[in-house]
């Protein structure tokens, strides 16, 4: 079976910065990865890479078989990102912000009105999403990344401006419970650890820790 990801010294630089230096890693279809750092550490850009969003400049790199950057093109349909832009339009109700998504991805309204549900936005469901709260947005957002049933989740603080129960909201659907591969982006150290099977732990850019990683080993990434 191919890994879902396979990372070989991978490098990405910003000018002279290298916000990415010699990251190596492999995860199996269905796990989940934690990236733990202090701000600043190259987790961001890490997702972005694996979206297919930034070019590495060097090393290997492929995601659900797709070789990057040649066939980042394959990535739309196979992943879900939810990043910290929620990339939905503020003029247009949350509704018509799935359904658009849906079109693109050529998903039926009856999968809008499941994720509406799911979500418990199907009150909110027709307000601008300029008048929603911060939490609510969250939300919609999750919904817009898993609207097209992706085989792997991208997630950047999935659970930022989330009270309790919109927490427990997402968890079947961007959680462990939704089965699906995983890369997590966080700075909850003891909560990115208990979802984790595999940590990646990044400092300046540079890999540092990887595998199993404790919490006094997680703490020191961030010192």
């Amino acid at each position: 079976m191919i890994p879902a990801i396979e990372l070989d010294r991978l490098e990405r630089r910003y000018g002279e910065r290298r916000a990415l230096a010699g990251v190596t890693l492999t995860l199996e279809e269905g796990r989940t990865l934690a990236v733990l750092g202090a701000n600043g550490a190259g987790k961001t850009t890490l997702l972005r890479v694996l979206a297919g969003l930034l070019r590495p400049h060097s090393g290997h790199a492929r995601v659900l078989g797709a070789e990057l950057p040649a066939e980042r093109w394959k990535l739309p349909a196979q992943v879900g990102y939810l990043g910290h832009a929620p990339l939905l339009y503020r003029e247009l109700t949350g509704r018509e912000n799935l359904r658009y998504h849906a079109r693109l991805h050529g998903v039926g309204r009856e999968r809008v009105s499941e994720l509406l549900g799911a979500v418990g936005m199907e009150g909110r469901a027709d307000d601008p999403v300029r008048d929603l709260s911060a939490g609510m947005v969250q939300r919609l957002a999750a919904a817009r990344a898993v609207l097209h049933d992706p085989a792997l989740l991208l997630l950047d603080e999935p659970r930022a401006n989330l009270d309790p129960a919109g927490a427990e909201l997402l968890e079947p659907l961007v959680g462990r419970a939704s089965g699906r591969t995983r890369v997590l982006v966080t700075h909850d150290i003891e909560g990115g650890l208990a979802e984790a099977d595999v940590v990646l732990g990044l400092k300046g850019g540079r890999q540092v820790a990887a595998g199993d990683v404790d919490a006094a080993e997680a703490r020191a990434l961030y010192q």
